[in-house]
Formats: structure tokens, C-alpha cells, sequence
């Protein structure tokens, strides 16, 4: 039997001191531990949205909050990479059912980034389409079994699935933050891929295809922003509890050089942790008000162009909360807090990356939503 959504919460939640023990090692490995990714599967985590049909849970979107949510306060490259991995299966029921046989039978889920490559070529031939391009910012790629290549195709676009053992990664991800995501390049250069693993992109965006209208669940056609949205949501908001974990701790045990005047006596270190608490406790409802809100787009299946703005709005807004309360607490640990021993660091170089993704820019997202007040044109690409 499939595992329920609270036995995906409680797995999720056992996992918890393995993932952090294996923190430092993830970033120095520069992508999840090999045996990180078989606990995950073990707990049914990374198939968690798989369709019934192919042996997955069909798990609530609001689970996935949770699970990542926990995963990411460990380790918030690991949450990452969770989140990418079962989110991506969504994705491939999009495709024909031909594709969807051939990725999920295997294993029952596939581990699979799903990235653009702007010089994608894709040239039609019998049965199928040759490709080649290099895509980017490839989360996962380093353990993926399969990958997802999208671009522009003439004047439309197309997405690809792609067996990993016909691309080429190219290790390109040497970044001081979330480093343990493995999100290096990768290429393919002439090759075959099958009609029955191709789709246009225009309606893969949109959701709702020949492939997902088999299933009955609401969520196999939800809007890929919308999905996207809500993959670092809990990324975010996991990895800012885990660092006020980290900020509390530190807050107890410091003894400040030369004066030996005791922390956690002070007012103002009283002060401090108190508003990195209400700061994490509103992070985590403002995700909880997303996921509802991502609920209802997708069972009313009208994500309307206020309410995409609007999403926008409140996930850019949330990541630079989260990205603010993560730098105060580094401001207020003292010099030590810097040495790469110490995991605070970590989540401040983790959060500073993620939160600088281009989906959910701050400074775009204020900009875009202004002109929507006053009526005026919104040319984005990524509303």
C-alpha cells in the first residue's frame, strides 16, 4: 500500500537527524548523498505524487509543504533537491502514457530536473525530433535518471524527456551557497527523441493534457508556475526554522571574548530571539496561506491573471522575509558564527541563494504588481 500523507509527515520527520548529521557533507559533496536519496525513496517521499496507477500516494499538495518544509529545517539543499524530485513527477504526467510507462515502471518515480536551455535545436525527423542545446541551473542532475529539457523550437516551444545516459553533465555548480543542490549544466548533442516523449510547451505550461486528463486528481493539471511557486515555498520557510534552531543554541551557550558577559543574560539578545521567533511563526503561516490559496487555484482550475501577479506577489514577498530574518540572525551571532563548522552559516549562504531565483524576484515581483494596480501593460516573462 501506498504510504498516507501522515505516514509521509512522520517519515519525513524520523529522517531529520540522519540529513543533518550529513549537512556538511551534502555541500562538500556538492550534490545529496547517495544514501540521503535512498532513505527518501525508502519512505515512499520522492514518489509522493505519483499517480495511485503507478504505485505512488497521489499525496496532498499541503503534505508536500510539511515533508519539505521538515526536510529543508536539516538541510536545505537536501530540501531542495526533495522538493525537485517529487515535484517533477507531476511533470511527467503531462506526457503521452506511452512516457509516463516508461519512466515510472522502473522504479515508480523518477529523479529528474526539469530545466530550459535557451539554445535548445530541435529538428523534426521520422518519429520523433533530434535535439540538441545545453539547459542550466539543473537541480538534481548529478543523481537524475532522467531529464526534462524545454526551450524555444522555432516559433513555439517544446519539452523533451531525455534518458540521463544520453546527456552530458557539466560541472559548472561551484557556488558558496545551496552547493549541496548539484545544480550543474548539462547537454545533448543530436539526439533522438521519440513523439511519444515530447510535448508542446505551451500547453505543458498550461497543464492540462492528453496525458494528465486521465486522472481525476485536479493537481496532475496544475499551472507550472503554480507548481513552481509552491516547490520553494517550503524550502524557505523550512531552512529559516532550522537556522532560528541554530540562532537559539548559539544564543544559549555564547560567552562574549574579553568582557565574559553571558548572552542569554542580555535583554537585547532577548529581544532579538524573540523576533526571529515571530518571524519564522509568520513564515510558516504565510506558506500555509499559499498552499491554500495554490489549492483553490487548482481545484477551480482558473489561475487568473490577478491571481498569478497576486501569487507572485506573496512567494517573492515571503522569500525576502525569510532572507531577512536569516541575515539579522547572522548580524547578531558574533564573528565565530562565521567558521564553516557552524551550520547558521550554511543556512545564511542557503537562503541568500535561493532566494535570489529568478521566479521569485523581489524588486520584479513589487514592479510588476504596481503597474497591475494602476492598469498599465505587464510584460514578464515569468508571470
Amino acid at each position: 500500500m501506498p504510504a498516507t500523507d501522515n505516514e509521509l509527515i512522520n517519515r519525513a520527520k524520523a529522517l531529520v537527524p540522519g540529513i543533518r548529521a550529513r549537512a556538511a557533507e551534502t555541500e562538500k559533496l556538492r550534490h545529496v548523498p547517495d544514501e540521503t536519496l535512498q532513505e527518501l525513496a525508502d519512505a515512499e517521499i520522492l514518489q509522493m505524487f505519483v499517480p495511485k496507477r503507478w504505485g505512488g500516494s497521489e499525496a496532498s499538495l499541503d503534505t508536500m509543504r510539511q515533508v519539505v518544509e521538515t526536510i529543508s529545517s536539516a538541510c536545505v539543499s537536501t530540501g531542495w533537491i526533495t522538493a525537485f524530485y517529487a515535484g517533477h513527477n507531476i511533470y511527467v504526467t503531462r506526457f503521452s502514457e506511452q512516457a509516463q510507462e516508461e519512466l515510472f515502471s522502473p522504479h515508480g518515480y523518477v529523479k529528474m530536473p526539469a530545466a530550459s536551455a535557451p539554445n535548445l535545436e530541435a529538428r523534426k525527423v521520422d518519429g520523433g525530433w533530434e535535439v540538441s542545446g545545453r539547459a542550466v541551473w539543473s537541480s538534481g542532475v548529478v543523481n537524475s535518471d532522467w531529464v526534462q529539457m524545454s526551450g524555444r523550437v522555432g516559433d513555439s516551444g517544446r519539452s523533451f524527456l531525455i534518458p540521463s545516459s544520453e546527456m552530458t553533465m557539466i560541472d559548472t555548480w561551484n557556488f558558496s551557497g545551496a552547493a549541496g543542490t548539484g545544480s550543474n549544466d548539462y547537454s545533448v548533442e543530436k539526439v533522438f527523441v521519440p513523439d511519444h516523449r515530447s510535448l508542446d510547451l505551451l500547453e505543458f505550461n498550461g497543464g492540462k493534457t492528453e496525458g494528465s486528463s486521465q486522472y481525476e486528481n485536479p493537481l496532475y493539471q496544475a499551472p507550472f508556475l503554480l507548481l513552481a511557486y509552491c516547490t520553494i515555498v517550503p524550502v524557505v520557510t523550512g531552512g529559516v526554522a532550522g537556522a532560528k534552531a541554530e540562532f537559539e543554541e548559539m544564543i544559549s551557550r555564547r560567552v562574549r571574548n574579553f568582557t565574559g558577559v553571558v548572552v542569554k543574560d542580555l535583554q537585547h539578545a532577548h529581544i532579538v530571539l524573540g523576533e526571529m521567533g515571530i518571524r519564522v511563526q509568520v513564515a510558516q503561516e504565510m506558506a500555509q496561506d499559499i498552499y491554500k490559496r495554490a489549492e483553490g487555484i487548482i481545484s477551480a482550475g482558473d489561475f487568473s491573471w490577478d491571481e498569478r501577479i497576486a501569487m507572485k506577489g506573496r512567494v517573492a514577498f515571503l522569500s525576502h522575509h525569510c532572507r531577512q530574518s536569516v541575515n539579522a540572525m547572522m548580524s547578531n551571532s558574533g564573528a565565530a558564527s562565521y567558521h564553516l563548522d557552524q551550520p547558521l552559516q550554511r543556512y545564511w549562504r542557503d537562503l541568500n541563494t535561493i532566494c535570489s531565483h529568478a521566479f521569485w524576484d523581489w524588486d520584479a515581483s513589487r514592479e510588476i504588481t504596481g503597474r497591475n494596480m494602476l492598469e498599465l501593460p505587464v510584460q514578464y516573462p515569468l508571470v
